[in-house]
């Protein structure tokens, strides 16, 4: 099993040895947000995670709207960070936003057009239990190079009591304790046979 960490600028990193000497082997970090949202913390994080030697990646979190615009912003802040590149985390799609009128369809379009502007075909998708029970349905668009990861704050890293043949990533706490990070993190762990080089470009 492999674990790791998504953060954003509601995170301060002190020390990202410390975070590395936590077994902490993947950190991913929140980019962009809708079609024009940065996050001004991602090039610090992922500089940092990167001189630990902490596997890094980028998320974008979904907004209703238009979904290229959402697609070309992210994608030029992955490349940015240098997260295109080889070694680094597949890029991760966060899907929470109850305003969000098709989320199986935006997906569907998300994962497309991303593959397109990036040349990245690995993508992850993130959502909460209750959406992949109630809202989301992976069965339509989590093909070949389609991961999912979830959340569901249990305190069991990698048994999130929901299963699918493509879940890679449980989140398992919203609030776990790192060496390193003031406060509490958001900590995932891999599931089954998964693990980090499962979606790692």
């Amino acid at each position: 099993m492999d674990y790791g960490i998504d953060i954003s600028h509601h995170n301060a990193v002190d020390d990202w040895a410390a975070v590395r000497g936590n077994n902490i082997t993947f950190a991913s970090m929140k980019l962009t947000e809708g079609q024009s949202w940065v996050d001004d913390a991602a090039g610090a994080h992922t500089a940092g995670a990167r001189g630990a030697g902490v596997v890094t990646g980028g998320y974008h979190f979904a907004r209703p709207g238009a979904i290229d615009p959402q697609v070309g912003h992210f994608a030029w802040w992955l490349g940015q960070h240098g997260l295109k590149e080889p070694g680094n985390m597949w890029p991760m799609l966060d899907m929470e936003d109850p305003e969000i009128p098709d989320p199986n369809g935006f997906i569907a379009e998300f994962v497309r057009l991303l593959r397109i502007a990036t040349g990245v075909r690995g993508v992850l998708v993130y959502s909460s239990l209750n959406w992949f029970q109630n809202v989301i349905d992976p069965n339509l668009w989590a093909g070949d190079d389609v991961l999912l990861w979830i959340a569901r704050y249990n305190g069991d890293p990698g048994n999130p009591g929901w299963g699918h043949p493509r879940l890679a990533l449980h989140q398992h706490s919203d609030a776990g304790q790192v060496p390193g990070i003031p406060g509490g993190v958001d900590r995932n762990a891999t599931v089954g046979a998964y693990d980090l080089a499962s979606f790692t470009l």
